[in-house]
């Protein structure tokens, strides 16, 4: 369990982290440290789980995520490890910095590589 409720999910005291982060195989994704970090989550989120207000000429969603070119989506941090100078941002899971663009090769440059969550409720 990485959260109790929704509320939980989008504060400072849930368990995500890299060991439970898990792909959909249920393996580790490589995070900062790892010799390929993969460790930014597309969201298009703030830190409190809201979708970014569209804003003209302002896109956090990769085109609402049909884009693979122009365009720039919010992500998080699996491993909740980062560089942003920002001490919320650079442990967010959710909403730590824009991506330069929605091609491989830029969700690569800031340690991605295209991944999403997707979480089970019981």
């Amino acid at each position: 369990m990485v959260a109790t409720s929704v509320d939980n999910l989008h504060s400072a005291d849930n368990q995500l982290n890299k060991q439970n982060s898990l792909t959909e195989k249920g393996e580790v994704v490589s995070g900062r440290g790892d010799a390929v970090n993969t460790h930014d989550i597309l969201t298009g989120s703030r830190p409190d789980g809201t979708a970014v207000p569209v804003e003209p000429g302002k896109d956090t969603t990769c085109g609402n995520w049909t884009r693979s070119g122009e365009g720039s989506a919010i992500v998080g941090h699996h491993d909740r490890d980062g560089t942003n100078p920002d001490p919320v941002a650079n442990v967010s899971w959710n909403s730590s910095h824009g991506t330069p663009g929605c091609s491989t090769a830029a969700l690569k440059s800031t340690g991605g590589s295209g991944l999403f969550y997707c979480f089970a409720a019981n």
